[in-house]
């Protein structure tokens, strides 16, 4: 039986040269190639230990985000913790019927038998973002561990205080032998892009996926990328305008709106809109208070060059309620504007902080148009009661995800797969869909004692044969 204990920790190289991040490799490479990982034995001892990991340092997870996003404690356990470890529990729970072969029925034409067998890719690098610097890393991680591969774990350097944590925990908890956390910035990234793979999960932007994918293209390894943009809201005329305007101020400014499937912008009629934009400001109110600075569940812009891309996409816009900035503080206030074109700056990029365009269109057939207009998004939300709108929208336009009457909720379903579609990704995970995408799903074929069927394709090519083989 193979040991499922946790090897001795090895330590964390923040600023690894490239010779050391390839010796690394090597060894997690060489912990796949012993065969480690394979057992189920071990895959469970690991998850559990994922599990431990965050029960047991909850108190400095939570500490860590808050120093690199200003995150409340409660939202960075809900967003971060909470739904690792809901993860975990579903790959624990399912983890042999995931991985068992899937057997395909008798075929009489070849007399044979056969099974779908999934088995581990091998080693591959796990590349997070820092806007949810814990989940970001990790969920994708509990994945790959369950279908029994070896990672390696590049946590963001814009996230220092959590990237710290991660690189100080995972050797402490998780098999050294086989699951690695290797720490730094572009030169490290870069590093580690030039060494062969069996899979690249990447998230973030569409510029650095593409550098990304052009690294792997030279092994031939395949990718996914979990990118972004402007996911829209189409807010229908017959929608009820609270409930939306509640669901659109949660899902916006949460994390500061520093999410990839954050409503990225509002679609909706001109009679609409000043009602939409004075239940905004109820909600924004409700939720942070008179002055959302002081309010202890507003977090911060992770850093100030951040600060100043927002600013400048407020320069020239009609401010409904918010607009406030201060550099220093890496304050940007929850932000609603209205009579927002299509040329205007916030337009012109994924917004990826707390300010909500909302841009009049005719009806929804000119939304559709609008949306159809750019690049194809991550996520869609629409807000109606009506049925013929919503049908329309799924008929009509293409998107990583939709939520219909909510936000953001679809990440937390493992039954549904979670990625882009054209510039927002490519390749899904959660769930199931999860330990399919960290494997390879292999083909075998047993021929059963007894006639052979295909001896009639061997040559030589009889005239039998020949009018038989025409048949097919």
């Amino acid at each position: 039986m193979v040991d499922t204990t946790v090897a001795t920790p090895a330590p964390a190289a923040p600023d690894a040269t490239a010779e050391s991040i390839a010796a690394r490799v090597a060894t997690i490479r060489a912990g796949f190639d012993s065969g480690i990982t394979r057992p189920l034995s071990w895959r469970r001892a690991q998850l559990q230990a994922v599990a431990r990991m965050l029960r047991e340092n909850t108190a400095e997870i939570e500490a860590a985000v808050h120093s690199d996003l200003g995150k409340p404690p409660v939202e960075a356990y809900m967003t971060e913790i909470s739904s690792v470890l809901t993860e975990t529990k579903a790959m624990l729970k399912n983890l042999a019927r995931w991985t068992r072969r899937r057997r395909i029925p008798f075929v009489p034409t070849v007399w044979s038998a056969g099974f779908v067998q999934r088995e581990p890719l091998g080693t591959v690098l796990i590349v997070a973002p820092w806007n949810y610097p814990v989940h970001l890393l990790l969920m994708p991680a509990v994945g790959a561990i369950a279908a029994g591969d070896a990672i390696v774990l590049k946590p963001s350097e814009l996230a220092p205080a959590t990237s710290a944590v991660m690189a100080r925990l995972v050797p402490k908890y998780l098999d050294s032998r086989a699951v690695t956390v290797v720490e730094g910035g572009v030169p490290e990234t870069t590093a580690l892009l030039e060494e062969r793979w069996d899979h690249v999960f990447y998230t973030g932007n569409g510029t650095v996926g593409r550098i990304v994918m052009a690294a792997a293209a030279r092994h031939l390894t395949p990718v996914t990328l979990e990118l972004g943009g402007k996911s829209p809201v189409w807010v229908d005329p017959s929608a009820n305008l609270d409930e939306a305007a509640r669901w659109l101020t949660w899902g916006k400014f949460l994390n500061t709106g520093q999410t990839c499937v954050a409503p990225d912008y509002v679609l909706t009629t001109p009679e609409v809109q000043p009602r939409l934009v004075a239940a905004l400001c109820r909600e924004i109110e409700a939720f942070y208070g008179p002055e959302p600075r002081t309010s202890p569940d507003y977090g911060r812009i992770v850093n100030e060059r951040h600060v100043a891309r927002l600013a400048r996409l407020l320069d020239g816009a009609s401010i409904a309620v918010g607009g406030q900035v201060d550099a220093n503080d890496r304050y940007v206030a929850p932000t609603v504007l209205r009579d927002v074109r299509a040329i205007d700056a916030v337009m012109q990029e994924e917004i990826f902080g707390p300010l909500l365009p909302i841009v009049p269109v005719k009806d929804s057939d000119a939304a559709i148009a609008h949306v159809n207009a750019g690049e194809k998004p991550l996520a869609m939300y629409l807000f109606a009661k009506a049925k013929e709108p919503i049908e329309a929208f799924l008929a009509r336009t293409s998107s990583g995800s939709v939520a219909i009457n909510a936000d953001m909720i679809q990440l937390g379903v493992d039954a549904l797969p979670f990625g882009g579609v054209g510039e927002s990704g490519m390749g899904g995970y959660h769930g199931e869909a999860t330990v399919r995408l960290f494997s390879h799903e292999r083909a075998v074929l047993r021929k059963a004692a007894g006639p052979n069927p295909a001896a009639m394709t061997f040559p030589p090519y009889t005239a039998k044969k020949e009018r038989l083989l025409r048949r097919a």
